[in-house]
């Protein structure tokens, strides 16, 4: 199964502030949520807690970008690619526990 979704980090979005003042970047953190939510999405339930199998943070991501999420599920774990445009910021993998 495959599953992808889009979504646009405004220039207000509240983890900018204050990481960084003059160059403000998305935390890694919040794109992992962003892959938790889409995961979500996915499958058709919220995701409890899940293990990150593994994750790489590419590419700063500022405001104003649109990101769009692939998700490919790969037996417990489910693969996930975040882009802008064509380049991928982050990659990885996500544990689920089944339902």
């Amino acid at each position: 199964m495959i599953h992808e979704s889009s979504v646009w980090i405004p220039d207000d979005h509240p983890s900018f502030a204050g990481h960084f003042p003059g160059r403000p970047i998305l935390p890694g953190v919040v794109l992992l949520a962003l892959a938790t939510r889409a995961l979500g999405e996915a499958i058709g339930r919220a995701v409890p807690p899940c293990g990150i199998a593994s994750a790489k943070f590419l590419r700063p991501v500022g405001p104003g970008t649109e990101l769009r999420i692939r998700l490919a599920e790969a037996g417990a774990n489910w693969r996930f690619d975040i882009l802008a445009g064509e380049d991928c910021v982050a990659t990885g993998s996500l544990r689920v526990e089944p339902a």
